[in-house]
Protein backbone atom coordinates (compact mmCIF):
# COMPACT_ATOMS: atom_id res chain seq x y z
CA UNK A 1 0.00 0.00 0.00
CA UNK A 2 1.07 3.59 -0.57
CA UNK A 3 1.80 5.89 2.37
CA UNK A 4 2.28 9.66 2.52
CA UNK A 5 5.15 10.84 4.67
CA UNK A 6 4.72 14.54 5.36
CA UNK A 7 7.55 16.11 7.34
CA UNK A 8 7.76 19.65 8.66
CA UNK A 9 11.16 21.30 9.02
CA UNK A 10 12.49 23.09 12.06
CA UNK A 11 13.28 26.75 11.51
CA UNK A 12 16.81 27.45 10.30
CA UNK A 13 17.36 23.80 9.32
CA UNK A 14 18.90 24.45 5.89
CA UNK A 15 22.50 23.69 6.98
CA UNK A 16 21.47 20.44 8.67
CA UNK A 17 19.33 19.52 5.63
CA UNK A 18 22.26 20.14 3.28
CA UNK A 19 24.64 18.04 5.39
CA UNK A 20 22.24 15.08 5.67
CA UNK A 21 20.98 15.24 2.07
CA UNK A 22 23.27 12.56 0.55
CA UNK A 23 22.18 9.94 3.10
CA UNK A 24 18.52 11.00 2.76
CA UNK A 25 18.67 10.70 -1.05
CA UNK A 26 20.38 7.29 -0.82
CA UNK A 27 17.41 5.92 1.12
CA UNK A 28 14.98 7.37 -1.42
CA UNK A 29 17.05 5.89 -4.26
CA UNK A 30 16.81 2.47 -2.59
CA UNK A 31 13.00 2.78 -2.49
CA UNK A 32 13.02 3.82 -6.15
CA UNK A 33 15.24 0.90 -7.13
CA UNK A 34 12.78 -1.44 -5.39
CA UNK A 35 9.87 0.10 -7.32
CA UNK A 36 8.37 1.47 -4.09
CA UNK A 37 8.74 5.24 -4.61
CA UNK A 38 5.83 7.11 -6.21
CA UNK A 39 7.20 10.62 -5.61
CA UNK A 40 9.39 12.61 -3.25
CA UNK A 41 10.54 16.17 -2.89
CA UNK A 42 11.08 19.16 -0.64
CA UNK A 43 8.59 21.93 0.05
CA UNK A 44 10.24 25.30 -0.66
CA UNK A 45 9.69 27.86 2.10
CA UNK A 46 8.87 30.49 -0.53
CA UNK A 47 7.13 30.40 -3.90
CA UNK A 48 10.24 29.56 -5.91
CA UNK A 49 11.75 26.49 -7.56
CA UNK A 50 15.03 27.28 -5.79
CA UNK A 51 14.32 29.02 -2.48
CA UNK A 52 17.99 29.78 -1.82
CA UNK A 53 18.67 30.89 1.74
CA UNK A 54 14.93 30.74 2.58
CA UNK A 55 15.29 26.96 2.58
CA UNK A 56 12.47 24.50 2.88
CA UNK A 57 9.43 24.08 5.09
CA UNK A 58 9.33 20.29 4.85
CA UNK A 59 9.25 17.24 2.62
CA UNK A 60 6.67 15.02 0.98
CA UNK A 61 7.26 11.37 0.16
CA UNK A 62 4.76 8.85 -1.21
CA UNK A 63 6.11 5.32 -1.04
CA UNK A 64 4.96 1.73 -0.75
CA UNK A 65 5.28 -0.20 2.49
CA UNK A 66 3.78 -3.40 3.86
CA UNK A 67 2.06 -1.59 6.73
CA UNK A 68 1.59 1.73 8.46
CA UNK A 69 4.02 0.60 11.16
CA UNK A 70 6.67 -0.15 8.52
CA UNK A 71 6.17 3.27 6.92
CA UNK A 72 6.42 4.98 10.30
CA UNK A 73 9.59 3.08 11.18
CA UNK A 74 11.16 4.03 7.84
CA UNK A 75 10.24 7.69 8.38
CA UNK A 76 11.66 7.73 11.91
CA UNK A 77 14.99 6.36 10.62
CA UNK A 78 15.36 9.14 8.03
CA UNK A 79 18.73 10.92 8.21
CA UNK A 80 16.90 14.26 8.22
CA UNK A 81 15.12 13.16 11.41
CA UNK A 82 18.42 12.19 13.05
CA UNK A 83 20.04 15.48 11.96
CA UNK A 84 17.27 17.56 13.53
CA UNK A 85 15.89 18.84 10.23
CA UNK A 86 12.34 17.68 10.95
CA UNK A 87 10.25 18.94 13.85
CA UNK A 88 7.42 16.58 13.07
CA UNK A 89 6.51 13.75 10.72
CA UNK A 90 3.03 12.50 9.83
CA UNK A 91 2.54 9.16 8.07
CA UNK A 92 -0.81 8.26 6.55
CA UNK A 93 -2.19 5.64 4.17
CA UNK A 94 -2.72 6.90 0.62
CA UNK A 95 -4.86 5.55 -2.19
CA UNK A 96 -3.70 6.67 -5.63
CA UNK A 97 -6.61 7.36 -7.99
CA UNK A 98 -5.15 9.54 -10.77
CA UNK A 99 -3.32 9.51 -13.09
Amino acid sequence: MWYVIYARDNENSLAARTAARPAHLARLQALRDEGRLLLAGPLPAIDAEDPGAAGFSGSLIVAGFTSLAAAQAWAEADPYRAAGVYRGVDVRPFRKVLP
